[in-house]
């Protein structure tokens, strides 16, 4: 490798840096809890980008016991010497002024995700406290700042071999909603960059509770694959591999079937998870539709059938990951989750088109395989088809009918009203005489639930238990969900806290997410948490969740005369009771189901729900002791 020279002539300035913490939502995206961990994105996206031109290897993030972050690398180190222009180290140059990095010169980094140069200044902008530390020309320099504000001037603190950058910052929390960062949520952005980045070795620790991940894939996106594919059935052991380059883009996917019937495609462009999709994803649709099509229609494989399957067809049970690298990628906005460059999809499809048409020809077995699974795709969804005219016939899909259990709220406003999902028609009887009839609707759910994971759509659609939930929501379900026609904004599952009701909010929360995942991504499903037991003496009521509670509200108000009644189920509650514990908005304690990490969340729900034992086995044996309050 030829090294060039990465010195402060590298650093190009477009200045302003005021409007950061006035409006940090335009920059990072929003000051929740997402917000929060950007900014540790932005500066781990930084040493990526030096592990891209070819100059790190190592990056170790760590949350320490005060709740700052710490990302060390072993790249080159921000460059230290003077700035020309601005008269400063070039390192304070990047800290203080947005829009001044490497990635505005050709030179300096040759592809980069943190392309509008703004990230490692604004995590300084909205960091309380922030210290920056380079190993360079063999010494270590050190400068602090304060609010994105020079508090120390850039000094030399020892000396040392190594080269790289060590940053550690405190959030500002007067600026976020929280200051509290997730072991977990960081996880499933350094695993994919362990993943999209073939050999870089990426740790994680969390120095408040001892957890520590250590992420190095020398697979690469093969081994991205196998890994969502742990808890499936594949129809080929090895995934296929496809990678290319034309104009300037660099493109690589890796494709491996399963016998199941959810569709699994991950999309980044320069390691950013495009979540949105864009070019790169579309470019990938079209080629494999087209070389699927072409096959089927070559090897005599469609002789018998009346349709041609569709890409929704082709795409059944597909696990892939797609990683586009482009010199100038445009991006919708600062956080960057949909590819916008238009000569990107034609790169994309024609190396899917002409690579995959290859493979199929060298591998005819694995290609019949795929085909005759989409062909059998393209039958289920004209079953889906008419099941979905069946069951409109029927007036069960049509928003102008309601399911006959459902007990309706009268208010029509959207933003305010609530659907209990409750276990049995014991609870749910109670539940409709406690409720506030304005804003709060009941469906009483009964029998065994339908295990969606195992489920072709068809299926799900002729399910007389899932049907009345499809019709209460009247959004629709699968492609043609909606979620504008909404009818509740809180859905909330309120089930028994055994064995049986644990499994059925498993049974709904898979349902939801493989079928209407946006109810999730938008927050609109809740679980509620019903207490355990009531701990009472004369007039004195005291309903707790756990044991623990309990043998704390005992010694509150004294064991003797005191009567402890322990519910083994909602249906054990009058009405009076499940409204005062578990309906009332006031007093009520509720989960709210969201998605940290999509890429685990679909593995978990396979892990749980498929069809192969050992993966579920050693999941239970690796978290058994982490069950708390657990009713049999």
């Amino acid at each position: 490798m030829i090294e060039e020279r990465y010195d402060s002539d590298n650093i190009k300035v477009l200045k302003g840096l005021e409007a950061v913490r006035k409006r940090p939502a335009m920059y990072i995206g929003g000051t929740g809890e997402r917000g929060l961990h950007h900014l540790v994105y932005e500066v781990v996206d930084n040493s990526i980008d030096e592990a891209l031109a070819g100059y790190c290897d190592t990056v170790d993030v760590r949350i320490t016991e005060d709740g700052c972050v710490i990302v060390e690398d072993n790249g080159r180190g921000i460059p230290t010497d003077m700035h020309k222009e601005e008269n400063m180290p070039a390192v304070t140059v990047v800290l203080t002024i947005l829009h001044a990095g490497g990635k505005f010169d050709d030179k300096t980094y040759k592809i980069a995700g943190g392309l509008h140069g703004v990230g490692v200044s604004v995590v300084n902008a909205l960091s309380e406290d922030f210290e920056v530390r380079v190993s360079q020309k063999g010494k270590i320099f050190r400068q602090f700042f304060k609010q994105g504000i020079i508090a120390s001037e850039l000094e030399v603190i020892g000396e040392t071999k190594k080269t790289g950058t060590w940053i550690k910052f405190k959030p500002d929390e007067t600026i976020f909603e929280t200051v509290t960062f997730s072991f977990e949520y960081l996880t499933g952005r350094l695993r994919e960059l362990a993943f999209l980045n073939r050999g870089v070795s990426i740790m994680l620790t969390d120095e408040r509770t001892a957890k520590h991940h250590h992420f190095k894939y020398d697979g690469g996106i093969n081994s991205f694959v196998e890994y969502l594919n742990e808890a499936k059935k594949p129809l080929y052991k090895e995934p296929v591999y496809i990678q290319g380059e034309k104009e300037k883009a660099t493109f690589e996917v890796s494709i491996q079937y399963t016998d199941g019937y959810s569709e699994n495609l991950y999309s980044f462009a320069n390691n950013i998870n495009t979540i949105e999709g864009g070019t790169h994803l579309s470019g990938f649709k079209k080629a494999l539709t087209l070389t699927v099509n072409n096959y089927i229609k070559s090897t005599g494989l469609d002789k018998s059938e009346k349709t041609v399957p569709s890409g929704d067809d082709i795409r059944e049970g597909i696990t892939a990951v797609l990683s586009v690298k482009v010199k100038d990628p445009q991006f919708e906005g600062q956080t960057k989750t949909k590819l916008q460059n238009t000569d990107v999809e034609g790169i994309v499809s024609s190396i899917v088109y002409e690579k995959l048409t290859v493979y199929f020809e060298e591998n005819p077995k694995i290609a019949k395989d795929i085909c005759l699974k989409a062909i059998s795709a393209s039958r289920a969804r004209e079953a889906a088809r008419k099941a979905r005219d069946l069951t409109r016939r029927k007036g069960l899909l049509e928003s102008g009918s309601l399911p006959g259990k459902l007990a309706d709220c009268s208010s029509n406003d959207k933003e305010t009203t609530e659907l209990f999902l409750v276990e049995g028609d014991s609870a749910g009887g109670s539940a409709k005489q406690g409720r506030d009839r304005n804003f709060q609707a009941v469906l009483p759910l009964w029998g065994k639930m339908l295990n969606t994971e195992k489920a072709r759509i068809d299926r799900v659609l002729g399910n007389d238990k899932i049907q009345p939930i499809i019709l209460a929501l009247g959004a629709g379900i699968g492609d043609e969900f909606d979620i504008n026609k909404l009818r509740y904004n809180k859905i909330i599952i309120m089930a028994d806290a055994d064995v049986d009701g644990q499994h059925i909010c498993t049974l709904l929360l898979t349902f939801f997410f493989r079928y209407m995942r946006p109810l999730i991504e938008n927050g609109h499903i809740y679980i509620a948490k019903p207490p355990l037991f009531l701990v009472k003496r004369g007039k004195k009521e005291i309903y707790v969740f756990t044991e623990a509670d309990r043998d704390k509200a005992l010694a509150e108000i004294g064991e003797k005369g005191t009567m402890v009644q322990r519910y083994k189920g909602l249906g054990e509650m009058n009405a009076e009771q499940l409204w005062e514990t578990t309906l009332d908005p006031e007093k009520r304690t509720m989960m709210r189901i969201k998605i940290d990490d999509a890429v685990e969340a679909d593995r978990m729900f396979t892990i749980l729900m498929g069809d192969e034992v050992e993966p579920r086995r050693r999941f239970i044996e690796e978290n058994a002791q982490y069950v708390k309050n657990l009713d049999v």
